[in-house]
């Protein structure tokens, strides 16, 4: 990955064009002989398929070497492949030397196709899910067949394979660690900046899905609505030969993809950092550094009473002087009026506030 004016595009080291990346042969070819010969036991000894199993497989996003082993012995070894678009799948079929049969499941005819795959399983054929790019049933088809398959008491076994959302957040260098992943938000505008003002105050990264069409009314009702001093990382084209990713303060977004027309092609990842934290958000995590730190010298109960009653004292402060009043560091220390000692034995004490 290389900066270019605050851009990052993807520049492979060994390939000089697109008609390059067209004459790496695929995975499979890449194996010598010998080696195929030897790993071939061990591949079909963890990737043995069970009869009337369901299979759900992701597929790459955009370069088409990235899919694991694991996922092409499934679809070399299934009976029939339930595949988004077909002509999709096949050439993903092609490029890795599969020939397989498949059948069409998409949104508007996926009741229909359930009962197909219904059938295939009960002959005792197992079958593989897929959709046109990244993991079926993550803002794609294949729910409802999931579910469906699932309560007829069927095997349903996921192969992990690629996701969008988290190959943009493991590249956008957001330290938060707690994030939701919402999907593609509604196409009418009024509706979406409802969805907007739900979503704008949790205190999580919010991931969201755009289509080139609607990114530009997108941007901009996400400026609006939320505001304009948060972060927002725009990540386009993943994996593929004109991968974008550009990080930038969300009043200067529209700006940003308005300046080139290009920058509005392909599909779109939008990481909306987490807005700030508030001051009561600053005095629970007071309250918590408070506690672990008495706790280091106290038992429990005169601990909490004593965390508590600082916590309270600052937080009338905060509140008569309209700001959080940050004591000295050593003031947790200074409230400790009993004789420092070791902990009693046994004792448990979970200090967890995360949200997962």
């Amino acid at each position: 990955m290389k900066p270019i004016g605050g851009i990052f595009y993807n520049v492979p080291q060994t390939f000089h064009n697109a008609s390059d990346l067209c004459r790496i042969p695929p995975v499979r070819t890449l194996i010598s002989a010998r080696t195929r010969s030897a790993s071939n036991s061990s591949m079909q000894a963890g990737t043995q398929l069970s009869p009337g199993t369901l299979y759900v497989i992701g597929t790459p996003i955009g370069n088409m070497r990235d899919i694991s082993l694991r996922s092409l012995d499934v679809l070399t070894g299934v009976g029939l492949i339930a595949a988004e678009d077909t002509r999709v799948t096949a050439r993903l079929l092609e490029y890795h030397s599969i020939k397989k049969k498949m059948i069409s499941i998409h949104a508007h005819n996926e009741a229909a196709a359930v009962m197909r795959i219904e059938r295939a399983l009960m002959e005792g054929y197992s079958v593989a899910l897929v959709t046109d790019a990244g993991t079926p049933a993550i803002s794609d088809p294949g729910a409802l067949m999931v579910k469906h398959i699932r309560n007829l008491g069927y095997e349903v076994i996921p192969i992990p394979g690629p996701n969008a959302a988290v190959c943009a957040l493991s590249a956008a260098g957001i330290t938060e660690p707690h994030f939701l992943f919402y999907g593609f938000l509604p196409a009418s505008p009024p509706a979406r900046r409802r969805e907007l003002q739900q979503v704008k105050s949790l205190p999580y990264t919010l991931i969201f899905y755009e289509a080139p069409h609607r990114i530009l009314e997108c941007v901009t009702d996400l400026a609006e609505v939320v505001g304009g001093h948060r972060e927002l990382i725009i990540a386009r084209e993943l994996t593929k030969l004109f991968e974008t990713i550009r990080v930038c303060q969300l009043a200067d977004a529209v700006q940003w993809l308005q300046a080139d027309s290009n920058r509005q092609r392909g599909e779109f990842v939008l990481l909306l950092t987490r807005p700030p934290k508030s001051a009561e958000d600053e005095l629970s995590d007071r309250a918590q550094h408070t506690l672990k730190l008495l706790l280091e010298a106290l038992p429990l109960k005169q601990a909490v009473k004593l965390a508590s009653d600082k916590v309270s004292r600052l937080s009338r402060v905060a509140s008569s002087s309209g700001r959080l009043v940050k004591p000295r560091p050593e003031s947790c220390a200074s409230s400790i009026s009993a004789p420092m000692s070791a902990s009693p034995a046994g004792r448990t004490t979970s200090m967890s506030g995360s949200v997962v």
